[in-house]
């Protein structure tokens, strides 16, 4: 079998680990695999890994000693073209063209969105891997860079708390997610922060205020809040300005933490997550499944169909937001 491999849209921490996995678990098994650059506008310009001797082709050595590294050693973009039925046909006729009989994709819900798309003009199989550190994709309890992603915002958090303690401050920090509060919900948890505030839940300015100048009254020093980008108060600068005209009682200052969330060295249980994912991708190709993801859950590799991941938005833990609040105080 010869199998396609892409990164695409924002990158997270692991897939280099979960692109080393896949070219190692299939060439294990005696397939080709075809590295494809810069995602699906790589495959619509037939823009190949350079490193093998025949054009594309990786190799168990061209992908030494990069499991620990950020980022994507194939580069990814994001791709209008693919959105648009030539783009589709483009893409599709290429994979016919370089004899390629399946394809993973690595990466969120956009990803899969266009891998749907291309899987009803291509007749190969598609299994996706889930990158993303937004955690947001259905039939996964966790994605690919979720976990390192936490872990670089609870450092951040932890340096700002030793500032906020020292001058009694509130630190408003803006985490990722424009439609997902389970990046900053997890950072508030880990973090110790106060509260967070994600796009699931409605909590007005007003509200926040009144808990904060409760907590202030029963002494606390400091405050951390975590603001999801895509909360309702429109990211951290909008709710800062939104709780001084409601009486907000510390001095406040607020840190978006942005793109560096992305990157870095993934943390071991997303390399391990990564290695996973990326040999069951394989595997489940060999079985003959498509239009599938290799997601996890309770521990253990599934397969969700491609559709299923982005149809319905994934809730946040109940326990996990009650949790925090019991916390708060």
């Amino acid at each position: 079998m010869r199998i396609g491999v892409l990164c695409s849209g924002g990158d997270a921490p692991g897939m280099n680990a979960c692109l080393r996995s896949v070219v190692r678990a299939a060439t294990s098994d005696g397939h080709e695999v075809i590295g494809i650059r810069r995602g699906y506008q790589g495959l619509i310009d037939e823009d190949f890994f350079a490193g093998g001797a025949d054009s594309g082709c990786m190799s168990a050595r061209s992908v030494s000693h990069i499991l620990e590294r950020g980022g994507t050693v194939l580069h990814s973009s994001r791709c209008q073209a693919f959105t648009t039925p030539q783009g589709l046909q483009t893409a599709a006729a290429a994979l016919r063209r370089n004899g390629i009989d399946a394809l993973i994709p690595i990466g969120g819900d956009g990803t899969f969105r266009g891998a749907v798309a291309l899987g009803k003009v291509w007749s190969g199989q598609i299994i996706g891997c889930p990158a993303t550190i937004d955690n947001d994709l259905v039939g996964t309890d966790l994605t690919i860079g979720f976990a390192t992603a936490v872990a670089t915002a609870v450092d951040c958090i932890d340096k700002l708390r030793d500032t906020a303690e020292s001058h009694e401050r509130m630190f408003l920090v803006e985490v990722m997610g424009r439609n997902s509060g389970h990046l900053a919900l997890a950072t508030a948890l880990a973090g110790s922060a106060e509260i967070a505030c994600v796009p699931e839940v409605n909590v007005d300015a007003d509200s926040i205020a009144k808990h904060v100048r409760e907590l202030r009254s029963l002494g606390k020093q400091s405050i951390i809040i975590v603001v999801a980008e895509g909360d309702e108060q429109g990211g951290a600068v909008a709710l800062n300005q939104k709780l001084a005209q409601a009486g907000c009682p510390y001095g406040t200052r607020t840190v978006i933490l942005g793109h560096v969330q992305r990157g870095g060295s993934p943390s071991p249980p997303d390399r391990i997550l990564a290695t996973r994912l990326g040999d069951f991708a394989v595997r489940s190709l060999a079985a003959g499944a498509t239009g599938m993801m290799a997601g996890d859950s309770a521990g253990r590799c599934r397969l969700v169909t491609l559709a299923e991941t982005f149809a319905t938005h994934k809730p946040l833990p109940e326990h996990e937001v009650e949790l925090l609040e019991r916390m708060s105080c």
